[in-house]
């Protein structure tokens, strides 16, 4: 099977680094045109821009900004042309402890709905908009384990937000279908980031490893073939499916 992105133009979200960095590289090396999303981490995105092939725009936007956020799509596409497909990847997860004060866990709270689902949501929004005048577009949506089988009581935020967006993205698939809108959610668990260091550096390594069937932990490449995939068109009838990639540590 040779699944080629040629002359698709994808947007992916927080891929300076981590998971959305592996994307963007798999992405990339199958021929698509690369938006590469990034907040603070310049250096790091112009680095990995320099290393892709194909054309690779640098698209910076602070997320946890919803006034930014808004029109965002609108302007993509008026600068750089049709975009086929988005890759909502980016993502906090910010550590609370449950007893902490009612206003710091609150404002822990908001800050991770605005990234992880406020934001993501606008992005849907405006993309399907977009791609309805083509009647063709993709949308992967990354979620994870968490949204499933819960997680510890300091990123309840995080989990609550990555349900959040299991229901919005089988909605989307649900009812744009006809438009041309297929959407997907891919829920990775533990993976070899930035994001998962801080966890296990909380902890512990072993914490992780002992979760999970196979003897090391996923690694960000690991995830990038199944949203090159889902991009590719080749897989349009999972419309609306979620795709673990958890090492087993989560089956449902």
């Amino acid at each position: 099977m040779n699944v080629s992105l040629d002359q698709q133009r994808i947007l992916v979200t927080g891929a300076s680094r981590g998971i959305g960095a592996a994307i963007a590289n798999q992405l990339a090396q199958s021929g698509a045109n690369v938006l590469l999303h990034y907040h603070k981490n310049a250096a790091a995105a112009e680095k990995l821009r320099d290393n892709l092939p194909g054309e690779v725009a640098l698209v910076p936007c602070d997320l946890a900004d919803l006034e930014a956020v808004k029109g965002w799509i609108p302007r993509l596409a008026n600068q750089y042309g049709r975009i086929d497909a988005v890759v909502n990847n980016a993502g906090i997860a910010l550590s609370i402890p449950d007893n902490s004060p009612t206003d710091a866990w609150l404002a822990a709270w908001q800050e991770t709905i605005n990234v992880n689902l406020h934001a993501l949501a606008v992005i849907c929004k405006e993309f399907i908009e977009h791609a309805r005048a083509y009647k063709n577009g993709r949308i992967i949506n990354i979620s994870s384990r968490a949204a499933f089988r819960g997680d510890t009581p300091d990123y309840l935020a995080y989990a609550a937000s990555k349900s959040a967006i299991v229901g919005f993205t089988r909605s989307l698939a649900r009812y744009y279908g006809k438009d041309g809108i297929k959407a997907f959610i891919v829920a990775p668990g533990f993976t070899r980031t930035d994001m998962a260091q801080d966890f296990m550096d909380q902890y512990g390594e072993d914490y992780a490893l002992n979760d999970i069937a196979l003897p090391m932990l996923t690694e960000p490449k690991d995830i990038a073939p199944m949203v090159t995939l889902l991009c590719s068109g080749l897989a349009d009838h999972a419309t609306g499916s979620t795709i673990d990639i958890n090492a087993a540590s989560y089956v449902h």
